[in-house]
Parts: structure tokens; sequence; C-alpha cells
């Protein structure tokens, strides 16, 4: 079949779901993933034919896509800060606002080492890991770390270890669930950390109206959604375990629900935290904060 036949196709099932735009993007995607093939390729050759094999995964990725799975679910990867990930549904993908967390411990870690250069190796610790795409990220791009990882999902952890071999760094994955304190004391005993981040559950059932059925439908709820009456559940959680487990002077980052800003600083504070400072994201919401212990 014509491969520019097939694109055809795409656009007459997808565009009204996604725009057109949106759709030649996916396309780009599948045909790079799937046959090797640059977009310019349709370009120079409009009448290139692919074989009944060749075509197989992409009227499959076609058929997921209608039902709205992410792309990212389909190709069971995504980039994140310039690497790659596995992805699955056990895991939530990772999100371009949590590269700028990301970004922000970097540079601030970068600004802390010049000003103290004989620091001993920092001890960074992530609630929440996921894929590990924070975890590994810090680990790759930060040196003299020593990176842990915490997340109540074993099958999310399986996919973080295989993301952390794939980039070729060393990150400690713990298997823990951070609302259990006797667990987490168990795990905390031998640890003291220089960083801690999170990136918890923090939308509200009250706003899964404004979330987009291929995230309701697709990523995991656990790792998505708190109660609305008890919205800050997690953040109180690690708090606490920053009291006993964060070293003084040591830095706590979080990403947060946009809604919440004032209610994070507030918690931040009640908890004796200083130097608290709320950041936005490129699109203007409140979406980061952190505190010094």
């Amino acid at each position: 079949m014509i491969l520019k036949d097939i694109r055809n196709i795409y656009h007459s099932e997808l565009d009204a779901l996604f725009g057109k735009e949106e759709v030649d993007s996916f396309f780009n995607v599948l045909i790079e993933h799937y046959l090797n093939l640059k977009r310019i390729h349709l370009v120079l050759d409009p009448q290139y034919m692919i074989t009944k094999e060749e075509e197989k995964p992409l009227f499959e990725a076609l058929t997921h896509l209608k039902s709205q799975k992410p792309i990212q679910y389909i190709l069971g990867e995504t980039e994140f800060y310039g690497l790659l990930f596995k992805v699955n549904e056990h895991t939530l993908i990772p999100r371009p606002e949590t590269e700028e967390l990301v970004d922000w411990i970097i540079n601030c870690h970068t600004e802390r080492s010049q000003i103290v250069s004989k620091e001993p190796q920092t001890k960074i610790l992530d609630i929440g890991t996921g894929t590990g795409c924070i975890a590994i990220s810090l680990a790759k791009h930060l040196l003299n770390t020593k990176v842990s990882a915490l997340d109540v999902s074993e099958e999310a952890l399986v996919i973080a270890q295989q993301n952390a071999e794939l980039n070729v760094v060393n990150v400690e994955f713990i298997h823990d669930d951070i609302l259990n304190s006797r667990q987490t004391e168990l795990v905390s005993v031998f640890h003291k950390y220089d960083v801690i981040v999170s990136n918890p559950p923090y939308v509200r059932n009250l706003e899964k109206a404004e979330i987009q059925p291929n995230v309701l439908d697709n990523e995991p709820h656990l790792a998505l959604f708190v109660d609305d009456e008890n919205p800050l559940q997690f953040y109180k959680a690690i708090c606490e375990f920053a009291q006993i487990n964060l070293k003084a002077n040591g830095m706590l980052y979080f990403e947060i629900n946009e809604y919440l800003g004032a209610e994070m600083i507030a918690l931040l504070e009640g908890y004796g935290f200083k130097n608290i400072e709320l950041k936005k994201d490129l699109y203007g919401k409140d979406r980061m904060v952190k505190g010094v212990k």
C-alpha cells in the first residue's frame, strides 16, 4: 500500500478528534518509530510503498488512537529532559512541567555546589517515582550524587529500573508506601537526604472534568487523584518524613496542584520550612514549590 494513502486514512479517521496538525505529528512519529522513515521521505517519494507486514503496526496504532490511547503508550516510550523512557499503563506519562521541576533542581544544585565545592556526595530521594523520570534525570545530569527513588507500585518500579539501565545511571529503587509511617521509618533508618523531591498525586476528584479522556481513561488513577477532602495528604506525609530524614538546610521540592499554591506555602510554613518559593510553569500556573529545612 502507498504510505501516503495510509496517512490520508489517518486524517479521515482522526482529524475530528485531534485536528490536522496533531494527526500529522502522530503519523510522523509512528513512521519513524516503526519504519525508520523521516517525514521528508513522503515529500521526496510520494508513491512510496510499504508491505503488508509494515502496514500492520500503523493500522494497530490507528485503532488505539481512535480510542484515544496516548501515543506514548502505543509506542511504549517517550522523551523526558532529553532522555528516552519506557512507559506503560502502570506509569504516568512524564509531563513538560515536570521537566521544569527537574531543571529547577539541577540549576539550584549547580549554584549551591559552586558555593560549597567541597560538599560530600549529595543524597537525593524522589518519592512517587513512577517511570523514574525525575530520579534518573537528576542522576544523569548531577555529578557526585546518590539518588534513591520510592514508589508504592511494584509494576512502576519494574519500568523505572529498566529506564535506569536504559539511561546508564545507578538509582536505588525502594518499594514502599509514603502514607504508611511504619514502613517509611524502616526504609529511612539508613538514609539522610540533602534533597527530597516529589510529584505526588494531586488532582482532586472535583477536577476530573478538566482532565482529557485520553488521560482519564488510560493513565493510572493511583498516581493522579486524591480525595477532595484531603488533597494535601501526600504532601503532609512527605513533610513529616522530611522532619526526620531531610538534613538541616536540606531542600524539599514539590510539583503541585495549580489551584493550591497558597495552601502549599502554608503547609510548608507549618512544618517550619524557610525560604519558601512558589514557582510558575511556562503557562503561568503555580506548579512548583521548594522550601529549606
